[in-house]
């Protein structure tokens, strides 16, 4: 049986996803090398598509740690809806695991929503709960296959709180944190450290989730009949 596609952006989500019957995919917070990546398989090699992984809040009511399950992908090129059935069985997957979900829209983006004011202004023109960088590319490459596509985020920085700007380059190609990068960056910016320490716990709290709701997708992520 064809494996199902979870397409990540950071190595952890890679590595909390990947299982008998998953195959990873991940390019590092970039959408265009997760472009090049998915466009280089001529066939899909995979059953279904699900993005997985953490995002940042634009619901205010969201907290780091709250996860979402997306209704649709909302992008600059319009908004896909994801797959009933998927989105049905992950919400009923968590719900028999006693863990609370949301069911709402997600917004796609190529580049990292860093400020508050952005975060808002991305809330207001999409409707969406949250936003991650790579569930419009996943549900393109669905879309163009074919295929039943899913989308499970979990909130790590929330609506209120921005991002240090060194964020947006601190991830190596391979989805792991370029620690040296950070490093240089407090050097030059050591009043950051104290928006590191906030991202670290809420990343902590948001992969806390992630690990939880992937347990109680299974071995086949929740897809229903598999």
């Amino acid at each position: 049986m064809l494996p199902i596609l979870a397409v990540t952006g950071l190595s952890k989500e890679a590595r909390l996803a990947t299982g008998p019957g998953i195959e990873a995919v991940g390019a590092g917070g970039s959408p265009e090398r997760l472009r090049t990546l998915l466009a280089a398989r001529t066939e899909p090699g995979c059953r279904a598509v699900v993005s997985f992984g953490i995002a940042g809040g634009l619901d205010p009511a969201l907290a780091p740690g709250d996860i979402v399950i997306a209704t649709g992908i909302v992008s600059d090129a319009g908004r896909r809806e994801t797959d009933f059935g998927y989105r049905a069985a992950l919400l009923a997957a968590l719900s028999r695991a006693g863990v609370r979900a949301l069911g709402a829209d997600l917004a796609g983006v190529d580049a990292a929503v860093m400020s508050v004011e952005a975060k808002a202004g991305l809330r207001a023109r999409t409707g969406a709960a949250a936003v991650d960088m790579e569930s419009h590319v996943a549900a393109d490459f669905a879309d163009r296959h074919g295929l039943p596509f899913a989308a499970i985020r979990v909130v790590c920085d929330p609506a209120g709180r921005a991002l240090p700007a060194f964020v947006a380059t601190a991830l190596k190609p391979n989805g792991d944190p370029d620690i040296l990068a950070v490093l240089a960056a407090l050097a030059r910016r050591p009043a950051h450290l104290p928006a590191l320490i906030r991202l670290a716990r809420d990343s902590g709290r948001a992969f806390g989730a992630l690990s939880r709701s992937r347990a109680a997708f299974g071995p086949s992520l929740g897809l229903p009949d598999a």
